[in-house]
């Protein structure tokens, strides 16, 4: 069990307010809101509808449950979310430290005891003095403020239901359909070529990079997917697939020429080194205002990570790419955050309404208990009358905030943190001076990631002052 710290249990922040926040959901977003709140004083209410009602993705009464003992993902800076479980744990979050104390054996992965993680979470929650579990369904927005939403991809659908109508049912999203992403730097420019169909001059024209495909390269992407392993669907998603988000492979069982037909069609492109249309173009989309990171259009997938690695990899020009993200469709309950979300996950439609977790368009367990902490903070410096601090945009919770706020609203999709998302390093780091005066080779992708976390942990430290100077100094940490 994790224990509160004396000092968060005396009267230093007596001028909390009285009124208790209301936290709606207890997964890992929502307890690690409620865990911060309550140590830094506030009172807390955490309704979560267990044991009333259990989704689909849920077995027990606990809260906090994992799919998986690997859920947790990378442990290693290298990784852009191992980078953030460190910045969590350095910041005094309630969930990296049931896990660390739950921890089994994975090699250079977290990975935790799902039955003793969450029993450990919950006892954590149950047992601290300032918060109330309230164990009921919510169907509907509270009308007290603040409130946090933290309800998770499998929201209850009477909930989700008035979030829709608070939004416009077109901002409220239930399925994703998410196609790989890949780096910039990985993508051989020599054979993918820029430009939109038909090059009509207007601002969209050439903002695609287009990989073509000769007939016989089409046949074997088609072959290479049919005979593919896919990961098996859970019971909760099997009839979720519909027309605007059929898996890449499942398009390509309904015939050999659908694929060539549909998303890969390359009428109005032309590959300027034969000067003819190919038989087939994969199209790449700029996901992030740095154009760091580009989307393989149409190519959502329920294909294994390493079948993707494989398969897209055949395709010319992606032979050395680099993934940021796989590809998935899932079940998902999620707003459109660069528009309906303000730099404090609060929306704009409904002032004092916060959205944390996945709900908020992050992708990923880690994700959605890093925004519990930072909604959980700011709410709370706000009740107490404490300015706002934000994460620094070079850390991994500065990244994740960057993106919520200025991804590209028109093809916006839950991302997890990669090192992608980051402010890119001076020229210097990247290619470093040489005596004759000339650039060096570029930084290889481990050295970059390893500078790329040096500079987010040198810039989190003034982060974590601010947020552990003022109120609760949660044990355990740097």
């Amino acid at each position: 069990m994790v224990a509160v710290s004396d000092e968060t249990q005396s009267s230093a922040n007596g001028g909390a307010a009285s009124k208790p926040v209301s936290v709606i959901g207890a997964g890992l977003a929502g307890c690690e809101a409620a865990w911060q709140l309550a140590e830094r004083g506030l009172s807390v209410r955490l309704f979560d509808m267990k044991p009333e009602r259990l989704s689909p993705a849920h077995a027990s009464e606990d809260f906090a449950e994992l799919v998986c003992s690997n859920s947790l993902r990378a442990n290693t800076l290298g990784n852009a979310v191992g980078l953030l479980k460190e910045e969590m744990r350095r910041l005094g979050s309630l969930i990296l430290r049931a896990a660390d104390a739950t921890a089994v054996p994975a090699g250079k992965a977290l990975a935790v005891d799902r039955v003793n993680f969450a029993r450990t979470i919950t006892e954590a929650v149950e047992g601290h003095p300032r918060i109330e579990i309230v164990r009921e369904r919510v169907a509907k927005i509270p009308d007290e403020r603040p409130v946090i939403l933290a309800t998770g991809p499998l929201t209850d659908s009477d909930l989700a239901d008035d979030l829709g109508r608070v939004l416009g049912e077109e901002y409220l999203y239930f399925y994703d359909a998410i196609s790989p992403t890949i780096y910039k730097d990985s993508i051989d420019e020599s054979i993918v070529f820029r430009a939109s169909r038909y090059d009509t001059g207007d601002e969209e024209a050439g903002d695609y990079l287009n990989v073509p495909l000769s007939r016989e390269e089409y046949d074997a992407l088609v072959d290479a997917l049919l005979e593919a392993e896919t990961v098996p669907l859970h019971a909760f998603e099997a009839a979720m697939y519909f027309e605007g988000c059929l898996p890449i492979e499942e398009m390509a069982r309904r015939g050999r020429e659908t694929l060539a037909y549909g998303p890969m069609k390359p009428v109005g492109l032309e590959d300027p080194r034969t000067g003819r249309r190919p038989h087939a173009v994969v199209q790449l989309r700029q996901e992030d205002k740095a154009g760091t990171l580009w989307n393989l259009v149409g190519c959502q997938t329920k294909l294994r990570v390493g079948e993707q690695k494989r398969i897209f990899r055949m395709l010319p020009g992606l032979g050395d790419s680099v993934f940021a993200r796989f590809g998935s469709i899932h079940r998902n309950t999620y707003v459109n955050a660069p528009i309906q979300l303000d730099d404090r996950l609060q929306l704009k439609a409904q002032p004092g309404v916060h959205l944390a977790g996945q709900m908020a368009g992050v992708e990923g367990y880690v994700e959605s208990a890093a925004l519990g902490f930072l909604v959980g903070v700011d709410v709370a410096r706000a009740q107490l009358g404490q300015p706002r601090v934000a994460p620094p945009p070079e850390t991994a919770h500065g990244a994740l905030l960057q993106h919520l706020q200025n991804a590209d609203a028109k093809h916006f999709q839950p991302m997890n943190v990669n090192y992608g998302l980051f402010p890119v390093l001076d020229r210097d780091i990247l290619r470093p001076p040489r005596p004759d005066g000339k650039r060096g080779k570029k930084l290889p992708k481990r050295e970059k990631n390893q500078k790329l976390a040096e500079r987010a942990l040198d810039r989190l430290d003034g982060f974590v002052a601010a947020v552990r100077g003022e109120g609760a100094r949660p044990e355990g940490g740097a």
